[in-house]
């Protein structure tokens, strides 16, 4: 079976990466089953160049097929804040609960159609041939007015899904896999490697 190297150390998206890409003949596996330990310098400009700088480099370490995804939560109210920075914000040992309230704080007077916000993934794909596949996709919602749910991470449980009435860490992985930023970057990628065998 073939292997692809997820460049990622976070247990909550493997879960939802291996659900995706299931039913493909490949092995998926984190940096940390890999047994890497990179130092990578996420400096691009946009959710598309880090993604590409992560994979990149996971690629020319190993040799092998290699996965990245860089994502975020954009709220327009605060100039699409906080972006690319989403993980980092707040510093990248702060934890979720201190990110999502200061984030509702922020938000506390405003109106509910000034509350727009989307979650951006973008994915991309490094093959040992130097080849490397982007694809981008967003879910749309709203900031909600408190912290709900108990089944996503990041900021999930802030971000109210219009079409569910419901925050994101409310869904269920199902739901979620059907609707969310990444299942929908990660199918686009997934007919790339059908495509690609």
């Amino acid at each position: 079976m073939k292997r692809i190297i997820f460049a990622t150390t976070n247990e909550g998206k493997m879960k939802e990466i291996r659900l995706i890409l299931k039913d493909l003949d490949y092995e998926v596996v984190s940096l940390k089953e890999a047994g890497l330990n990179p130092e990578i310098i996420e400096d691009g400009k946009t959710f598309e160049e880090n993604a590409i700088i992560k994979a990149k480099k996971v690629m020319e370490l190993t040799g092998e097929m290699a996965l990245a995804d860089d994502s975020g939560l954009e709220i327009d109210y605060l100039n699409k804040e906080p972006g690319i920075y989403s993980a980092r914000f707040l510093g990248e040992t702060t934890s979720y609960d201190i990110k999502n309230q200061y984030f509702l704080d922020q938000l506390k007077d405003v109106s509910e159609d000034k509350r727009t916000a989307r979650f951006v993934c973008a994915i991309a794909l490094a093959y040992p041939d130097g080849r490397c596949i982007t694809k981008q996709a967003t879910i749309e919602g709203r900031i909600a007015h408190e912290i709900a749910g108990e089944n996503g991470f990041g900021y999930d449980p802030i971000f109210y899904v219009p079409e569910f009435s419901c925050t994101a860490a409310e869904l269920s992985m199902e739901q979620k896999n059907k609707i969310s930023h990444r299942a929908k970057a990660l199918n686009a990628i997934k007919t790339e490697l059908i495509s690609g065998e």
